[in-house]
């Protein structure tokens, strides 16, 4: 089994998705202070993060070559 590498696409999402998540957790807050921006925002956040996750080239695959 090989150990691989994960490019800065990789922890470049995750930090993203974090980010979306840390943001969950204080989504009534943020809802009343930005209304329905604050579901924007999460959205957008995922959304980037899933972006840079899938294009990480770097990370190695689960199919035999």
């Amino acid at each position: 089994m090989q150990k691989g590498k994960h490019g800065l696409n990789f922890w470049i999402g995750n930090g993203l998705l974090g980010l979306a998540l840390v943001s969950l957790f204080y989504i009534n807050r943020l809802w009343e202070l930005f209304g329905v921006w604050a579901m924007v925002f999460w959205m957008g956040l995922a959304a980037i993060g899933m972006y840079f996750l899938l294009t990480d080239e770097d990370s190695p695959t689960s199919f035999p070559d």
